[in-house]
């Protein structure tokens, strides 16, 4: 179960509160933006969430996302699929058009590397039901 001083010693700095995109996420995130060239169209920046924080269900238009687990513990799941359990090292390939959502465990905090390119399409949030029904299998 990895700490909040985990993830502020993590190799990436764990970034200010995620205010800009709260509303897409249940539970409080940290967002430290890694790359910002505007020739680049690729977005990554280092998301960190507290434990049982998660985005909302989202799918990435004309692109990708790719996830690289750098600590803590957390979930990724894409609908109808049941969810995979994460850990520092491993990666997700998310791709276009894929309806999907990650976040912590109720337990620990998470943070991964998003890479992303395209126009998300933010919907509706991750019910409690069904995070506690992840939570339950794991």
């Amino acid at each position: 179960m990895a700490t909040e001083k985990d993830m502020q010693q993590n190799t990436f700095p764990m970034g200010p509160k995620n205010d800009a995109y709260a509303k897409f996420f249940t539970g409080q995130s940290y967002l430290q933006d890694l790359v910002r060239d505007p020739a680049v169209n690729v977005g990554v920046g280092n998301v960190t969430f507290e434990p049982g924080c998660r985005n909302n269900w989202h799918i990435h238009h004309d692109g990708f996302q790719i996830l690289l687990v750098t600590g803590g513990e957390g979930w990724y799941q894409e609908a109808g699929k049941p969810a995979r359990h994460l850990v520092a090292g491993d990666v997700v390939v998310t791709h276009d058009g894929v309806k999907h959502w990650h976040g912590a465990t109720k337990d620990s905090w998470f943070s991964h590397i998003a890479i992303t390119a395209g126009t998300p399409e933010w919907l509706e949030p991750v019910s409690d039901e069904q995070y506690a029904a992840v939570e339950e299998a794991k």
